[in-house]
């Protein structure tokens, strides 16, 4: 196996890793957030967020704190299950995996609590479908941001580095496929929460909607946002 050339400069290259890391957080607490102020169990969160935010009620009694920590922690985990993956030990990797949970898991407390401040509780239909089409835009935000921080490949949240692994080491490169195949990890930690404390307040219709769609919309924008970013130093044959 040998890497694929790199053809962007590390300034361009930090600057679309620096965007794709807020836009993710970002999206992220925008699907708690929305989940959190309709009925519980309608709308939900993305796929690995309703269930590390599931881990969070159960037994981190549902704070920001609690999910930053969670969010690490879960980190840690799926860092060393990507180099089970990989069948190779590769600290400058596992490090990069935990060097992007930092910043990233201290952004998700930072926007849990200004969207929280923000956001009314949804009364009436109009509200209900601007808070279900803003969660779709969350699952979309984490969708595109892991594209395009998939392509610049510096360092890469635990999750989608155990995406990127299925995708191009298992799967031939399909990003559907391989998000469906990474599900597998949350779908336990949500199941554990939930004998736990029986709260669905995470799981809904956007929850679904992440399922069915985050891969392939991962995959669309690979080619539609910011085209000329391609792939660097991805292991080829």
């Amino acid at each position: 196996m040998k890497n694929s050339t790199r053809t962007l400069g590390w300034g361009t290259t930090l600057s679309y890793f620096a965007f794709s890391l807020v836009i993710n957080a970002m999206g992220n607490v925008l699907t708690i957030a929305t989940s959190q102020k309709i009925h519980p169990a309608f709308l939900g969160s993305a796929y690995w967020t309703a269930a590390e935010n599931g881990w969070n009620i159960s037994f981190m009694g549902n704070t920001s704190v609690g999910l930053s920590i969670v969010f690490f922690a879960v980190g840690v985990l799926i860092a060393i299950m990507n180099m089970i993956l990989e069948h190779k030990i590769d600290w400058l990797r596992f490090f990069g995996n935990i060097a992007f949970i930092m910043p990233f898991s201290f952004l998700i407390g930072i926007f849990s609590n200004a969207f929280n401040q923000w956001m009314p509780e949804a009364h009436g239909w109009p509200m209900v479908i601007s808070y279900v089409l803003l969660n779709f835009l969350g699952v979309a935000m984490i969708a595109t941001a892991i594209s395009i921080y998939q392509r610049t490949n510096v360092v890469l949240h635990p999750a989608d580095d155990l995406m990127q692994i299925l995708r191009f080491k298992y799967f031939n490169g399909r990003a559907g496929l391989a998000m469906w195949v990474s599900y597998i990890p949350p779908t336990i930690i949500g199941v554990v929460a939930l004998i736990a404390v029986p709260d669905f307040s995470n799981y809904g219709l956007g929850t679904i909607f992440a399922f069915l769609f985050q891969g392939n919309i991962t995959g669309w924008a690979d080619t539609r946002i910011f085209k000329n970013l391609k792939h660097q130093g991805i292991e080829v044959e």
